[in-house]
């Protein structure tokens, strides 16, 4: 199912924004604000990781679909509303070409097209929605399925930008759309270090690092190099935070004032915490985050300490 044809919600990111926050009524500075982070719904993962065949399995996706509905009313049930929902990638288990894409990537935007439509959707790609080694085919299919793979857009004096991190980690087999998102993210960091907006916040689905800019490489951060260099460029911008998902654990570390935020998934846990989503209240100083597991944003909804900071003027 095409963009269009699932009712626009899936397609607001176009020409390198997002068209559910026009820039000219959203640059200035109006207070306190939240919204909800979640990563890696992964449609056919749990099945694939019970059987132990990630690279083939995932016919099966049943339990994805009840805890992304979970999570979604969740969500519609919050007050205030937030600004947006942002899913930090993974959005389906399987890679471009592999059996039951389509079938998984219909019945995640059947889901998704239950969020209150005065919740705007952000929707970032990760390996699998884009491939390990993405290519520009793949690429145009995110697109054409989900929206631009990076754009950035404008909330209450908050410049958010959105990356295709697969550019990041493997560009071989199309290196001029990552020189294309080079130039573009330069052009949009040189905004923040112009202290034109009142934070910066990335969103990417492989985490810069999980813990320590200088740990080792592993599958699930940036390579040493490349994860330097990028978390360098953010620092040098004033970028205030970067949230990310992939790790299907929650972890995060700090680099000098830049705090790397990792989140667990909605979906297949492979650590132990719960299927869950992230609050994220952004105030005129800082940006606080908690995980809630999704029984407890159900059933509870979010705690009053970070209500308050949202009353701050």
């Amino acid at each position: 199912m095409s963009a269009a044809e699932a009712g626009g919600v899936f397609h607001r990111a176009r020409g390198r924004t997002l068209d559910a926050f026009p820039a000219e009524k959203e640059r200035e500075w109006k207070g306190p604000f939240y919204f909800i982070q979640g990563a890696d719904p992964q449609f056919g993962l749990m099945k694939a990781w019970s059987t132990g065949d990630c690279d083939n399995g995932g016919d099966e996706w049943e339990q994805e679909i009840r805890l992304t509905e979970q999570a979604v009313q969740a969500i519609n049930k919050l007050k205030p509303k937030p600004r947006f929902f942002v899913l930090c990638g993974d959005l389906i288990h399987a890679m471009p070409g592999m059996p039951w894409r389509k079938e998984q990537t219909e019945d995640l935007q059947r889901v998704l097209r239950n969020l209150d439509s005065e919740i705007p959707l952000v929707l970032v790609s990760g390996n699998h929605d884009v491939g390990n080694t993405p290519t520009p085919e793949t690429i145009a299919e995110f697109q054409q399925t989900w929206g631009d793979d990076y754009f950035s857009f404008w909330v209450g004096g908050v410049l958010f930008l959105v990356l295709n991190s697969q550019f990041l980690y493997d560009a071989s087999r199309c290196p001029a759309l990552k020189q294309a998102q080079d130039q573009w993210l330069d052009q949009q960091l040189s905004i923040a270090g112009r202290q034109q907006c009142r934070h910066a916040v990335v969103f990417q689905h492989i985490p810069l690092f999980l813990q320590s800019v200088d740990e080792d490489d592993d599958y699930f951060n940036l390579a040493k190099a490349v994860r330097k260099e990028t978390a360098d460029k953010f620092a040098r911008a004033g970028v205030k935070a970067v949230f990310s998902g992939h790790y299907h654990r929650n972890a995060g570390g700090t680099y000098q004032n830049l705090d790397m935020v990792v989140s667990s998934a909605i979906g297949c846990q492979l650590g132990k915490d719960a299927h869950g989503l992230r609050v994220v209240v952004v105030t005129a100083e800082k940006i606080v985050h908690r995980y809630y597991s999704l029984d407890e944003l159900s059933e509870k909804g979010i705690d009053g300490d970070l209500m308050a900071l949202m009353e701050e003027k």
